[in-house]
């Protein structure tokens, strides 16, 4: 059974950082594209940024610039850090394991707002 749980976010300020870690079991997490999404009320999920097998990057540009996603396929974690973040960054956010790019697998989420 494949487990995603999320943790490290929280309420922020304005300009304020955070981590977000992303523990992953029953899975080959070596083989798999691990990416973070984020949903706001109202809104579709998007990604945030995704990390490959490889261990090469992508980043949408909502976040661009301003996070690094990075992995430990030791520990099975995957995790963003996220910098000078900003009220529209306020939104729950969700780790995804895609292996094969055929079996996708979400976490519950993790909230982060950000407000002052």
């Amino acid at each position: 059974q494949v487990q995603l749980v999320e943790s490290g976010g929280g309420l922020v300020q304005p300009g304020g950082s955070l981590r977000l870690s992303c523990a992953a079991s029953g899975i080959i997490f070596n083989w798999c594209t691990m990416g973070w999404y984020r949903q706001a009320p109202g809104k579709q999920r998007d990604l945030v940024a995704e990390i490959n097998s490889d261990y090469s990057t992508n980043y949408a540009d909502s976040l661009k610039g301003r996070s690094t996603i990075s992995r430990d396929n030791a520990e099975k974690r995957v995790y963003l850090q996220m910098n000078s973040l900003k009220p529209e960054d306020t939104a729950v956010y969700y780790c995804n394991a895609l292996l094969r790019d055929t079996d996708s697998y979400w976490g519950q989420g993790t909230q982060v707002t950000v407000s002052s």
